[in-house]
């Protein structure tokens, strides 16, 4: 006679093979989900999109410090989103599906920032005040808008800008109050007008004016 023999916790039990009608499992387990796709690391993706659009990945990596320190579920008190704070008008206009998604949010304000870079002649200063407080604040002062936000935000990437070029790290950090920025005096050095403003010719420069 043949048996079966079953392992059970406590005991070793000897059965004939002809009385076992059929042996099911003790726990069924469901398949595992499917993985998340594995998101690039930040560096390769602002790589990717400086080279897409012709702008230092260092500029693009110290906006996004100054912007979300390198949080890509940041949402400000204006709405804006994700890495580089796109307003969600601003992300549909470039294409965006999900504007938390690292690598649509870098590439959306990469090509924003290149543009900003072109319309004002490669003026990083401009160009860091119109991404900060929208371009027709810019034409409206003819300068940089005299708001300490968006004083305090073009040091900070300037700043940032400065410390990649010389080689140090733009890791994120703990978040750190900015003394108080004053806002720059109004000048007669750039008056824009609505046709150099709305200018989006020539190919950006491969340096950006640092002094102004």
């Amino acid at each position: 006679m043949r048996v079966m023999r079953i392992l059970l916790p406590c005991a070793l039990l000897f059965v004939p093979v002809e009385e076992v009608v059929s042996i099911e499992p003790e726990d069924v387990f469901a398949p595992l989900p499917p993985q998340p796709p594995v998101e690039a690391p930040i560096h390769e993706i602002v790589k990717a999109a400086a080279a897409r659009y012709s702008v230092d990945a260092d500029l693009i990596t110290s906006v996004i410090a100054a912007e979300s320190n390198f949080d890509s579920k940041a949402v400000s008190k204006k709405n804006a989103r994700g890495l580089m704070q796109l307003l969600p008008e601003t992300a549909a206009r470039f294409g965006v599906q999900n504007i938390f998604d690292p690598q649509e949010n870098i590439d959306a304000g990469t090509h924003y920032l290149r543009d900003l870079l072109q319309r004002y002649d490669n003026d990083l200063v401009l160009a860091l005040a119109a991404y900060n407080a929208g371009p027709e604040k810019v034409l409206q002062f003819g300068r940089v808008p005299p708001y300490p936000e968006t004083a305090s935000y073009i040091r900070r990437v300037k700043r940032a800008y400065e410390k990649s070029k010389a080689g140090l790290s733009l890791e994120a950090g703990p978040a750190q109050t900015s003394a108080p920025v004053p806002v720059p005096a109004p000048t007669a050095k750039k008056k824009l007008t609505p046709s150099a403003v709305n200018s989006n010719t020539g190919a950006v420069a491969p340096q950006v004016n640092l002094s102004n």
